[in-house]
């Protein structure tokens, strides 16, 4: 992989851990939250593993 990728992954993965922090501060810990996290983290990280598999398939 080459630097770019992995230093935009890395901005990708601080900001929604910043957002996760920001709306766990917020709200609290119930399960609303924690669903909303593990979604979110679902919905940004599968795609990028899923192209970074892809991408190193093709090398």
């Amino acid at each position: 992989m080459r630097k770019y990728n992995v230093f935009r992954i890395s901005c990708i993965a601080l900001l929604w851990l910043f957002c996760a922090v920001t709306l766990i501060r917020s709200r609290g810990i119930d399960g609303q939250v924690v669903f909303a996290v593990i979604a979110s983290g679902i919905i940004v990280f599968v795609p990028l593993y899923k192209r970074w598999k892809q991408e190193s398939k093709g090398k």
